[in-house]
């Protein structure tokens, strides 16, 4: 009896450590993705500028998820969203979109 229930504490107190760690990782990846809309959503309007801004902010998360959680998809996020905010500072919205876009696609198939 005393080992089943030492057992199921042991169980329980490692499964509370790493619950958080993923709900961390699930938030910073949210993040990322709402960002990276918005910076979508002005680079369509032709403000680079504010894309790379927002673009900026989604990197942070991602870099983030990806730090707490390795993926592949969230590594070509990264990849695109330094992209886009490099084009998005040199006024080149049609192709900083383009790398938000891209970058949208990776860090969603990331959930």
């Amino acid at each position: 009896m005393n080992r089943r229930v030492f057992a199921l504490a042991l169980s329980l107190s490692l499964g509370l450590a790493f619950a958080p760690r993923l709900a961390f990782a699930e938030n910073h990846l949210s993040e990322a993705i709402a960002h990276t809309k918005q910076a979508i959503d002005h680079g369509k309007q032709g403000h680079g500028d504010v894309l790379a801004t927002h673009a900026e902010q989604a990197l942070k998360h991602a870099e983030a998820a990806e730090k707490e959680k390795a993926n592949p998809h969230i590594k070509q996020g990264i990849t695109h969203l330094e992209k886009a905010i490099e084009t998005g500072k040199e006024k080149k919205a049609e192709a900083a979109t383009k790398h938000a876009e891209e970058a949208l696609m990776h860090l969603e198939q990331a959930k």
